[in-house]
């Protein structure tokens, strides 16, 4: 075997392992020289194309992480149901114990906070109009719709999931609302529009200056501070606290708690939703390195559920939103994919790639359940 080829012993004996309990699926490795192979019996529902040696070498190996560091540089690629693909990727491995002890070691470091500034900086800290390129055209809303039937339009969904939030919260004009999580302003103006006054924070300073610019526009009777969330103090409280997809960046349960029962008047009320999985720790090397660098994790809700019966709040409703995040992904996915000239020529084919995989990939965890997600409410007795 030549950097050039496959191991195609390899690839059966991987295969025959991997479909051992689980319906095969057909698919095709496409070495840069000599014939390609499709393993599985049928047709192939995508190709793992290798340019180069570089790309059979990623391919042969077996792993998670030099797959797809080598599609995002070019040195591969996925020809067909890229959703499939995606939603087999245990195929690969994933053993990084050491990937995995760096992945802590700079909290240690830098301090909590400090690197979730970094890491959530490594994320967002982009043109916003890169965002907007995939998300929503009505709310720019970067967590997932509530949809009343899987062919609704993503912005419907957006529209009737910041409608429930409020509602959830019984939110009235001159409200005074803490937002967790800015994004690129969503409910600040949903809300805002509303009479409502929303305090938001952000890491990100494009995303500060985004909102910015937003609420002085638009002039909404909002706010934005560029402040961790956990050191912020309020010259006085608030009515409710809102946090769409943050609970993943704060995995001190305990300590998020107890700041909401800080920011919040007696009787204010808390809406919170976030992506989950069963194990706290079970992110993917690549997601954990590329996509979400630093301690970032999925919402374990058992854990989450005992740290509420330990402190004063009331748990007031969960609902799953696991199909609603697929649905949305999906349709971010679809999104980026069509406006892909756009933007390479603006961006770049590597940031197109980074985001391909991360949402298709998620939409294919969400599908399969690999990945689960919830809204949940809490109140803090008046």
């Amino acid at each position: 075997m030549t950097a050039q080829t496959a191991d195609w012993a390899a690839f059966e004996r991987r295969y025959r392992t991997f479909f051992r309990n689980r319906e095969a699926v057909a698919f095709r490795v496409q070495p840069p020289t000599g014939d390609g192979r499709t393993l599985g019996s049928g047709e192939p529902s995508f190709t793992l194309v290798a340019q180069d040696a570089a790309g059979m070498a990623a391919v042969n190996s077996l792993d998670q992480v030099q797959v797809g560091l080598a599609y995002l540089d070019g040195h591969l690629d996925i020809e067909g149901d890229i959703f499939t693909a995606l939603g087999m990727r245990k195929f690969f491995g994933d053993f990084h114990p050491i990937a995995w002890a760096n992945r802590y070691l700079p909290a240690v470091v830098r301090g909590k906070t400090e690197h979730d500034r970094r890491s959530i900086t490594a994320h967002y800290d982009r043109d916003p109009e890169f965002f907007l390129s995939f998300l929503d055209t009505r709310h720019r809303c970067y967590t997932q719709g509530s949809f009343k039937s899987d062919d609704e339009p993503v912005e419907d969904a957006v529209t009737r999931k910041l409608d429930l939030a409020i509602e959830q919260l019984e939110l009235r004009p001159g409200d005074r609302v803490l937002e967790v999580g800015g994004g690129w302003g969503a409910f600040v103006e949903h809300a805002g529009r509303k009479g409502i006054e929303v305090t938001t924070l952000t890491l990100s300073e494009p995303s500060e200056l985004y909102l910015k610019d937003l609420i002085e526009r638009e002039n909404l009777p909002c706010t934005v501070l560029r402040h961790h969330f956990l050191r912020y103090q309020p010259d006085r409280p608030f009515d409710a606290v809102v946090n769409m997809g943050v609970t993943e960046h704060l995995p001190d349960y305990g300590a998020s708690l107890r700041k909401y029962q800080e920011l919040l008047r007696p009787g204010g009320r808390v809406y919170l939703d976030a992506l989950a999985m069963r194990a706290k720790h079970r992110v993917s090397t690549f997601m954990s390195r590329y996509i979400y660098p630093g301690v970032s994790t999925p919402l374990l809700l058992h854990d989450y559920l005992r740290q509420v019966a330990k402190s004063p709040f009331y748990l007031t409703s969960v609902d799953d939103e696991r199909h609603n995040y697929y649905l949305t992904c999906k349709a971010w996915a679809e999104k980026l994919d069509a406006n892909r000239e756009h933007i390479v020529a603006n961006w770049g084919e590597p940031l197109y790639r980074h985001f391909r995989l991360f949402l298709w990939g998620s939409a294919a965890g969400f599908h399969s359940g690999l990945v689960q997600a919830y809204r949940w409410a809490l109140e803090l007795p008046a």
